[in-house]
């Protein structure tokens, strides 16, 4: 039935910013998009979330629909994130009082078929920030070696 393997994600998110809250959404998409993900066309790693008009929207690339004809979508256009009003008034509060951004982590399909969008309330990192998330890695990839190899 649905195809739940297609999981793009942005990898440079946990790179470059620490993680706070994360958030499951929907997204209203035309149909030749969904045919795009479907496909594998789509990116995260230059997409931004922002909030206009209380409402929520993510600006991403989805690539146009090869088989798609003259009604097929615009590549970069702003899509509407879905999200419950009380999650929608948590986030632009926190944002506007904290600094805060709002940042998508990986796009897949959930067991109905529905495409989710997984975003993430995030802190921008510094440079000697990323130093030191590179040495934390490494460490629990040295740790997870040891244990390993112990016995």
């Amino acid at each position: 039935m649905a195809n739940n393997k297609i999981n793009i994600k942005n990898k440079k998110a946990y790179f470059n910013y620490e993680i706070i809250e994360k958030y499951e959404a929907g997204l209203a998409l035309l149909g030749t998009e969904i045919k795009s993900i479907r496909a594998g066309k789509a990116s995260l790693t230059d997409a931004y979330c922002k909030f206009l008009d209380n409402e929520l929207w993510i600006l991403m690339s989805i690539s146009e629909y090869e088989f798609g004809n003259l009604n097929n979508h615009e590549p970069n256009r702003r899509r509407k994130l879905l999200l419950t009003k009380r999650e929608l008034k948590k986030l632009e509060r926190k944002i506007k009082n904290t600094g805060l951004t709002i940042i998508p982590l990986q796009l897949f399909f959930n067991e109905k078929g529905l495409a989710k969008i997984e975003i993430a309330l995030a802190k921008g990192r510094k440079k000697y920030d990323h130093r030191q998330a590179i040495k934390e890695k490494d460490t629990k990839i040295d740790m997870a070696r040891e244990r390993k190899y112990k016995y």
